[in-house]
């Protein structure tokens, strides 16, 4: 068996994995990443597209923030509407200048996998087989099998980025760990094509017939998506039903102006919310979606992402280069802070905004209501957008 050895073994090459891997060979600390993926299969991703400020200033000091400046879109705001009204969520007014960056994860992802190429990090796909070791004793390590050799990676620490379905969360025994979930009974049908967004800002819309979300990754490619009910089949959906649906949820003024045209993708994400803790066991890190998953509803999955990679970052470095573990031992209760924060405004976003089945006439009142609620009062738009740009670290 080939042994590898480096500081940090890092499992996953999404972009959490890469991020940290590359905050941390900027400041001299080595890192291999093992990704069970191909490349491309890794940059044919097409997920989150809307950055908050911190993750934003995350990749910057990255130094891939080059690409994602000239072709990134900076919102100031974005659109709530509720039947035929339109609400504009004014960020930039609400939180004193704040605002998001939309710009899409692969292109995101691309961009750190040409930084990490270029300033010499290690990173292999396609490794198969992976398991950690000892993460809780005093040799930590991972086996893998990399181009069909056995391969042994000893490290000080393990960071787990590999995802909901990954090796990392799976290798914790089930005592160990506490899970909270809420599974949500509907779906989100989503379809990417190219053709322009129909708002240069976002519009989120609660409607009698369920939600809707107009998106975008540029200004020649747009993302929609519809709430459907959970059982629902992409084969149900043609393209000509899905673009009659999102006009039917959208204001007329705005349906109108929508360009339709055909998709190249088409899924149906189903929508949970999702937490383990703690987010250290020994010597292994979770990070990302190993550690917890939001519904899309308030654009976090990311974002949370990135900021469990500061916090981890900023504990590594402490301890790597100062000899300090105080902030690596505050990991996990740093980490978790912030995302049940978001957590609950995913939630509150998403049961706000959507029609749930079987909801009695008042459950329905209570939520026009509290839409209603949102939309008037000065101090709740303030909150809400105070989350959307995200919580500081």
């Amino acid at each position: 068996m080939k042994t590898l050895t480096t500081q940090v073994c890092i499992i996953g090459a999404g972009p959490s994995g890469l991020l940290l891997g590359q905050l941390l060979n900027d400041i001299g600390v080595d890192t291999i990443i093992l990704e069970r993926s191909s490349l491309d299969h890794v940059l044919s991703r097409v997920r989150a597209g809307v950055l908050e400020q911190g993750m934003v200033a995350l990749l910057e000091r990255a130094g891939v923030g080059e690409r994602m400046h000239s072709q990134g879109m900076v919102h100031g705001g974005f659109a709530i509407t509720h039947e035929n009204d339109f609400h504009r969520i004014d960020l930039d007014r609400l939180t004193g200048g704040k605002t998001v960056m939309v710009y899409g994860q692969t292109e995101v992802t691309k961009d750190l996998v040409e930084r990490r190429a270029a300033t010499g990090g290690v990173t292999h796909y396609e490794a198969s087989s992976v398991d950690l070791h000892d993460f809780d004793g005093d040799t930590p390590h991972v086996t893998c099998r990399i181009g069909g050799e056995d391969v042994r990676v000893e490290c000080k620490y393990i960071a787990g980025c590999d995802g909901f379905h990954g090796a990392s969360r799976r290798s914790v025994p089930e005592s160990a760990i506490r899970t909270f979930e809420k599974v949500y009974p509907f779906g989100w049908l989503g379809i990417m094509s190219d053709v322009p967004p129909v708002s240069h800002e976002l519009i989120y819309a609660s409607h009698s017939r369920g939600f809707a979300l107009c998106s975008m990754r540029s200004m020649s490619r747009s993302r929609h998506y519809i709430q459907c009910d959970a059982g629902d089949s992409v084969e149900a959906w043609s393209d000509e039903q899905f673009w009659s649906e999102l006009r039917r949820r959208l204001p007329p003024e705005i349906a109108e102006t929508l360009t339709i045209g055909p998709s190249f993708e088409k899924t149906i994400a189903p929508l949970r919310s999702f937490v383990a803790e703690p987010m250290r066991f020994g010597n292994l890190f979770l990070v990302g979606d190993a550690a917890h998953i939001v519904p899309p509803t308030g654009a976090k999955g990311l974002n949370l992402a990135a900021s469990d990679v500061n916090y981890l970052f900023e504990g590594l470095r402490g301890y790597f280069l100062e000899g300090d573990a105080s902030l690596l031992d505050a990991y996990s209760k740093r980490a978790l802070s912030r995302v049940w924060k978001a957590v609950r405004f995913s939630w509150w976003m998403t049961t706000m905004l959507h029609r749930f089945p079987n909801q009695t006439p008042f459950e329905a009142r209570i939520l026009e209501a509290e839409l209603a609620y949102t939309l008037e009062s000065e101090a709740t738009k303030a909150a809400l957008a105070e989350n959307y740009v995200g919580l500081p670290y």
